[in-house]
């Protein structure tokens, strides 16, 4: 901006500016800002990746109920044995910074960190159905959104505004209400006998969730998508193979195998890597805070299908905690988060803007809406409009004022 000199009258005076013509936007400008195809895309694909929850869900617990079948390691083994074939090759194939042993070379170590966190993340939250209660683990699985909020803001820059706080507090209003609904339903059975240990289990397996999906968004923005699922596939398949010859080899000799077991485990295995494989996609796109948002509703699939599966109660919280969920992913995506400067993608190893699709670059904010910038506009306007008022106030004998255009 330049700064212009104005010549001032001596009768000019504050009344004489012309007040700064205000925008109204009206409630269907709003309501259009918000509903976009952006957010309506972000909100199907929070969808789908709770409906493939649900899916792991009930294979999970068709199992232990009607098979008497718990081996949490033994189901997630074969989907890393799938990310690995899937998205391992690749990399070997590729040249420059994007193959393999170049990957390896300079971070191994640190994938070998997130696949044993994602592991175990995997584990202690499937173990503590177990020993606590259904209500217990839906409160304590919360836990995950805090720490990616925090992690988010320390490792990946971010800022939140009072819209996303507002967001979440509707969000964990919904998740009030599935909890209430499945008190007054009489579905908050008791999994074992151990609900401290159950507790525990839960707590610490939702923070390594938050842990993982916070690397995984890092990872995501400034390398491929290919790399973080194919190292995860890699070290996450011989993670999960040593801890399943150490803890479930035993439970693994009694079970009476048969093909419906069998069509389970796969069921589980293709249901998981299927999340596996959408879940970086939707991170790319907005953010490990929405996607964990979204990811809420994964319970009332489980209770729907439930219903003609396992004979649940419905009630009509339900629908109300389905909606309130809803409602709060969209309310957070009202307004994008800040975040600091971009990084030089082009000086970090491992990076692949030849690539469109994998272009961390290409990310582009969830909610920024060219109808709200104009309340920005608006804004900057009265306060210029007030910079000069208050200029004129100060210097009424009219010398040559700087009014910044």
């Amino acid at each position: 901006m330049a700064a212009v000199e104005e010549t001032t009258n001596p009768d000019v005076s504050a009344e004489n500016i012309a007040p700064v013509a205000k925008v109204h936007l009206t409630w269907r400008d709003r309501l259009k800002s918000i509903c976009t195809w952006r957010v309506l895309k972000m909100v199907l694909l929070g969808q789908s990746l709770s409906l493939l929850i649900c899916g792991t869900s009930v294979t999970s617990t068709l199992l232990e109920a009607k098979y008497k079948v718990s081996t949490p390691t033994a189901q997630s083994f074969l989907n890393y044995i799938l990310l690995a074939l899937v998205f391992s090759i690749p990399l070997v194939r590729r040249g420059g910074d994007d193959n393999i042993k170049v990957i390896l070379k300079r971070r191994w170590w640190k994938y070998v960190i997130v696949a044993l966190i994602d592991v175990e993340a995997n584990y202690l939250v499937v173990k503590a159905y177990q020993y606590t209660t259904l209500t217990s683990i839906q409160l304590l699985d919360c836990v995950t959104i805090p720490v990616v909020l925090v992690l988010s803001w320390i490792f990946l820059h971010s800022r939140f505004k009072w819209v996303h706080y507002g967001g979440i507090a509707v969000c964990l209003l919904g998740v009030g209400s599935l909890v209430g609904a499945d008190l007054l339903s009489g579905r908050d059975h008791v999994g074992g006998d151990d609900k401290l240990l159950g507790d525990m289990l839960c707590l610490l397996g939702a923070a390594l969730y938050g842990v993982s999906n916070v690397a995984e968004e890092y990872v995501v923005r400034h390398f491929t998508r290919v790399e973080f699922l194919g190292m995860l596939g890699l070290f996450g398949s011989v993670i999960c193979g040593l801890q399943l010859a150490i803890l479930e080899r035993h439970e693994l000799a009694t079970i009476q195998w048969s093909w419906q077991v069998g069509l389970l485990f796969v069921g589980f295995a293709v249901c998981l890597f299927a999340l596996y494989t959408i879940f970086p996609t939707v991170i790319k796109l907005s953010s490990a805070v929405v996607v964990n948002l979204s990811i809420l509703t994964a319970d009332l699939y489980t209770l729907f299908i439930g219903l003609f599966l396992f004979h649940y109660t419905y009630h009509g919280l339900y629908f109300l905690a389905f909606i309130l969920i809803v409602a709060g992913v969209v309310v957070y995506s009202t307004k994008p988060t800040s975040e600091a400067p971009p990084r030089n993608y082009e000086a970090m190893p491992g990076d692949s803007t030849n690539r469109e699709e994998d272009d961390p670059a290409s990310r582009q904010p969830l909610t920024v809406s060219q109808d709200l910038e104009q309340d920005r506009l608006v804004e900057d306007q009265e306060r210029r409009h007030r910079d000069a008022t208050r200029t004129l106030a100060q210097d009424p004998r009219g010398s040559p004022v700087d009014v910044m255009v």
